[in-house]
């Protein structure tokens, strides 16, 4: 379980093509991470396989991802040098300052619009599918690229739902979306409950 609050930035350093999925190594800031541990890349959960030191003092953990991982993430796209945003898994006694994220990517959204408001803040216009765009809410909790949102507006159109958030300055200079531009693409989660509560209704 995560929080949505990144805690780091990495950087992707190796990629190795598997039979069915890939294997990829990330630079990290963090001490030694434990083998079997999760991380959440960008959002996604991911399972460190191994951490290893370099000669000059840099750290770097590798993941195994399947092809529905690397389907659902856009992961397995990332050119060699991209940043990621990296946030360990919460502890029992961390405060909760985001929300409750479980790392499992719902699917990808893709930058509409970036307009600067002043003060270094910027929003951001982003649309998804109708059938992911149905559990997204006006001041519900989003996952965008491993960050926990609010979301500002939300509207529907026939095909598509469109969702719009603002990004203050620090969180501009310690995650990555201060580098989505239009066109650009995030993976995205969803609010457990919405999924526990359209659960629930169908079940009734």
């Amino acid at each position: 379980m995560f929080t949505g609050l990144v805690t780091a930035i990495g950087h992707l350093e190796t990629r190795e093509v598997l039979p069915s999925g890939q294997k990829l190594a990330f630079l990290h800031p963090y001490a030694a991470l434990e083998l079997g541990e999760s991380v959440a890349v960008s959002g996604t959960c991911l399972t460190i396989i191994a951490d290893t030191e370099r000669a000059q003092g840099e750290r770097l953990f590798s993941v195994e991802l399947s092809e529905e991982t690397l389907r659902l993430t856009g992961l397995g796209e990332l050119p060699l040098g991209a940043k990621v945003n990296l946030e360990r898994a919460l502890l029992s006694h961390e405060r909760l300052g985001g929300h409750f994220v479980t790392g499992h990517i719902d699917g990808i959204a893709r930058v509409n619009e970036r307009k600067e408001l002043g003060s270094d803040m910027t929003e951001f216009a982003l649309s998804v599918p109708r059938e992911l765009g149905r559990y997204i809410a006006k001041k519900g909790s989003i996952t965008v690229a491993g960050v926990s949102l609010t979301v500002n507006e939300v509207s529907d159109s026939a095909e598509e739902t469109e969702f719009r958030f603002v990004v203050i300055p620090h969180t501009k200079s310690h995650t990555t979306l201060g580098e989505l531009v239009p066109g650009s693409q995030a993976a995205i989660e969803v609010d457990l409950l919405a999924r526990y509560m359209e659960r629930l209704e169908q079940t009734r």
